[in-house]
């Protein structure tokens, strides 16, 4: 072992650090399993001041850092590369909530604290974090810090660049910025945290957040929708932002193909129409506030109308909240679903509002023309403008050649679009 390895070692102790290849496998390859690298150890500080050290001795002896929160990425920024000559920084034994005040609505956590673990302390003080996404089970403030990450309640809260009120920060030399006082009103020149979320890492380690929190839902109304195209879907989105844009929470578009490989690979799932509709919108519209008017009465009213005007042709309500949460089971199982499918190209694309209906479809179809036998799935928030559109590669894609040859040859016809 190196020296400035055994400096490491020596700041986090036998707890936080191995180089046991065993025990670094889950953490070498992304989420996907699409890649996966080499590492000199796997490391686990306990504190900011432990980062810091580990930061200082990787300067000194030229060691590579990646730092890793839960692992959850689509992307591969947390995933070593196969040189072996880095190390891995996991931020999972920091992960201690600091505070909540539910009377100014913020709560200070460390990197290593998980979405959901997060989402159910609130819940005890009567508050709640208004991002969710499929791998909330995983995924780390953190990772969601450093990702700038979205979700699917980006229409009516932003993402997490609008959700962070500071944050704690190990820098590249390996002092630490120290910006989690939540202030109101700041107007002290730059604000050096908007560089830092979304940096994925480059300019300085997530060691903790002070983030916006909101007053927890009185009740809520979850509905699937059928729709017959994209464009409908838009429609629909329109005439509901226009009644209630400060109510509705989510709204998110679903092709039958995506609901389909759901009901093929997951578990329990159903579908929520009798008959599946060629495109699916999932809305939720909430009461955050007693005098709100209550969700289930608005959501009955408005597909009411919406059926009249003929911007939908089925509706299905949750009845309970067991429901509810299964229509979004089925939003959220879509890329374990897709994974269980075969291989895709994945790309996430925000494009404005209006525009969207079209892109998905004028770009679907010149997709399925250059590259017959592949399938184009296009879901996600339509409400924000932001779309995973994912090309299914050929049934007969499969052999590690195969699966090269086509990536290489799609990605560059797809990626200049």
């Amino acid at each position: 072992m190196s020296n400035g390895l055994k400096a490491v070692a020596e700041i986090v102790g036998s707890r936080g650090f191995t180089t046991d290849p065993g025990d670094m496998e889950p953490w070498l390859t992304d989420w996907r399993g699409r890649y996966t690298g080499k590492a000199l150890a796997l490391v686990s500080p306990a504190s900011t001041e432990e980062v810091s050290a580990i930061v200082k001795v990787a300067n000194a002896h030229a060691i590579a850092i990646v730092p890793q929160g839960g692992n959850s990425g689509m992307v591969g920024g947390a995933t070593p590369d196969e040189t072996g000559q880095s190390i891995i920084l996991s931020l999972r034994r920091m992960n201690a909530i600091r505070s909540i005040d539910a009377g100014g609505g913020l709560a200070v956590c460390d990197a290593g604290v998980v979405l959901q673990t997060f989402h159910e302390s609130l819940e005890k003080h009567g508050q709640r974090f208004p991002l969710t996404l499929g791998g909330k089970g995983s995924a780390t403030i953190g990772g969601l810090v450093s990702t700038n990450a979205g979700g699917t309640q980006v229409l009516r809260h932003g993402t997490m660049r609008s959700l962070v009120a500071g944050l704690e920060a190990v820098l590249p030399d390996g002092s630490i910025y120290n910006g989690l006082a939540a202030l109101k009103k700041d107007n002290r020149g730059y604000d050096l945290k908007q560089l830092l979320i979304g940096g994925e890492g480059t300019l300085g380690i997530v060691t903790a957040a002070s983030l916006k929190t909101v007053p927890a839902l009185i009740d809520r109304c979850v509905a699937w929708i059928g729709v017959s195209s994209p464009q409908a879907a838009y429609e629909l989105f329109k005439f509901l932002n226009v009644r209630e844009s400060q109510l509705l929470e989510g709204f998110e578009i679903i092709p039958r193909s995506c609901l389909e490989a759901v009901l093929r690979h997951i578990p329990g799932t159903r579908p929520p129409l009798t008959e599946n509709a060629p495109w699916n919108v999932l809305i939720e519209i909430i009461r955050d506030q007693p005098a709100a008017p209550e969700p289930q009465n608005i959501t009955e009213a408005l597909l009411a109308e919406a059926f009249e005007k003929g911007l939908i042709t089925d509706a299905a309500i949750a009845a309970t909240e067991g429901q509810a949460e299964a229509f979004w089971k089925i939003r959220e199982s879509i890329s374990e679903a897709e994974r269980a499918d075969g291989l895709a190209l994945q790309h996430d694309i925000s494009v404005p509002v209006a525009q969207m209906a079209d892109f998905i479809t004028n770009a679907g179809a010149e997709i399925e023309r250059a590259f017959p036998g592949t399938q184009v799935a296009a879901f996600g928030h339509m409400g924000d403008g932001n779309v995973h559109f994912h090309v299914k590669a050929p049934r007969d894609v499969s052999a590690q050649s195969g699966e090269s040859q086509w990536v290489e040859k799609s990605s560059m016809t797809i990626s200049p679009m």
